[in-house]
């Protein structure tokens, strides 16, 4: 029974936060009339979290695999039919959430193959699942220092929230989730050092590609340091 849980019980459980995730950002958008811009970003923070306990509750990649893959044809079917407007109809085109369920299954790979420890899967999925959000959010909300990189319209504002949040998040990873005896200066060095190569990263990423080029960057400095 312990077997049976672990490889079909528990993927199934998460599968369903996720459909429960989608089914409240539908009842969002349809029933109290929330931007699709919002809802889209309630589902990219809320995938992050649930994303998480991948790492706590599944011991296989190819579950992950299942459940990644799953999604990504609910979400190519969702484009192709018209559906989950409050993921979709944003009003533009971006592989964004096509590329989340690709990404996480990645970064799940790498954490898995390298065998690095925790961090290896949470530092990306984090900064992907919260900076983003927070840079485009305040980017929006006060558009300071407007810049463009090839046709990507972004904000010096944005990218500074983007790098700030993103040095607390490293930061408490470091100290929550301890790999190296170093100073406290040389984990503060290395925070600079990712969340720069992030900020750049999700500036670069035009049509929603900074879902690949934010979790990548990260994973591969950390492949590099620890």
């Amino acid at each position: 029974m312990t077997s049976v849980k672990q490889e079909i019980v528990l993927p199934l459980l998460l599968a369903g936060c996720f459909l429960l995730l989608f089914g409240f950002a539908e009842f969002l958008y349809h029933k109290k009339e929330v931007k699709a811009e919002w809802t889209r970003k309630i589902v990219h923070v809320g995938t992050g979290i649930i994303t998480l306990l991948f790492p706590v509750l599944l011991h296989s990649h190819w579950q992950v695999l299942f459940l990644c893959g799953s999604f990504l044809i609910i979400l190519l079917a969702s484009l192709r039919f018209k559906m989950l407007p409050s993921i979709n109809n944003i009003g533009r085109f971006s592989y964004g959430s096509i590329l989340y369920p690709i990404v996480v299954y990645g970064v799940y790979l790498v954490y898995a193959r390298t065998e690095k420890g925790l961090i290896m899967f949470y530092l990306p999925i984090l900064i992907l699942a919260i900076c983003d959000p927070v840079a485009a959010l305040t980017g929006r909300r006060y558009p300071f220092g407007i810049y463009f990189i090839g046709e990507n319209k972004k904000t010096i504002s944005g990218s500074l929230a983007f790098f700030m949040v993103c040095m607390l998040i490293t930061l408490g990873t470091f100290y929550t989730m301890p790999w190296a005896a170093l100073e406290i200066d040389s984990f503060i060095l290395l925070a600079v050092l990712i969340s720069a190569v992030a900020t750049v990263s999700e500036a670069i990423g035009i049509k929603g590609t900074d879902n690949l080029t934010i979790p990548a960057s990260v994973a591969f400095v950390l492949n590099l340091i620890i």
